[in-house]
């Protein structure tokens, strides 16, 4: 068998031309397309990582955003309820404060409506104990009476410290002596001696009439009085009644 050393070597050469046309004509576009498809690829995934990152993020700003809703409504409502027990809480004690106000004027009403009925009633009675002592008055004789009278105002006086008596004694102007009705000369002079002994000296006697005494007399100095008459008794009835309504 004979070999073909020059049709090897023209092969050998047409597979090298071949292999460089393949290299330069074929397999450098393929691999720069292939490269340009990779990076294109490259790219497409990045994109969609950055979108997948975005997303992540917007998710969980939403999930955020979802969790202060939540939150910001559950402090709404606690501030809400909180409002409402004191708004509650100071419309009851509003109520509690204008009832326990009412019931003060509803209690000072009633006192004052009782003290008014009690006065009307003690008013009422001194009327009436006026007018029984008059009619009283009426049925007794005047001089039995202011004798009586009379003699109590001389033991009133000599009832009186000496100083007391001393200083009556020694009033400028004298002393006026009151009695309920005019009075006779007689009966004036009587009067004036029965006060001047009592007194224990002679000082002067102003005679003034005076019908609230009803009965009774009264000797009075510039800054003394001395009561002894049925006027000052019933005062001092009605002064008593009051006491006690």
């Amino acid at each position: 068998m004979t070999i073909d050393f020059w049709g090897l070597g023209l092969q050998a050469i047409n597979v090298v031309i071949l292999v460089w046309l393949l290299t330069r004509v074929f397999w450098r576009p393929v691999a720069a397309a292939i490269a340009k498809r990779h990076e294109a690829a490259q790219a497409i995934l990045g994109d969609a990582a950055a979108t997948k990152t975005k997303a992540e993020a917007a998710l969980a700003e939403l999930s955020e955003a979802r969790d202060g809703i939540a939150s910001e409504r559950m402090r709404v409502l606690a501030q809400a309820t909180a409002s409402a027990e004191a708004a509650k809480a100071a419309a009851l004690a509003e109520a509690k404060t204008q009832a326990a106000a009412l019931m003060t004027s509803a209690r000072a009403t009633i006192a004052h409506e009782t003290d008014a009925v009690r006065a009307k009633r003690v008013a009422q009675s001194g009327a009436l104990a006026v007018e029984i002592a008059q009619k009283l008055l009426g049925r007794l004789p005047d001089e039995a009476i202011q004798v009586r009278f009379l003699d109590l105002l001389v033991e009133a006086i000599a009832a009186l410290p000496a100083s007391d008596r001393a200083a009556l004694a020694k009033t400028k102007g004298g002393l006026d002596l009151l009695s309920p009705a005019d009075l006779s000369a007689s009966a004036k002079a009587k009067i004036t001696k029965a006060v001047q002994q009592a007194l224990g000296a002679a000082p002067e006697l102003n005679f003034v009439t005076d019908p609230d005494l009803i009965a009774g007399f009264e000797l009075r100095s510039a800054h003394f009085v001395l009561r002894n008459s049925w006027q000052a008794d019933l005062a001092a009835i009605l002064k008593e009644l009051q006491h006690v309504a």
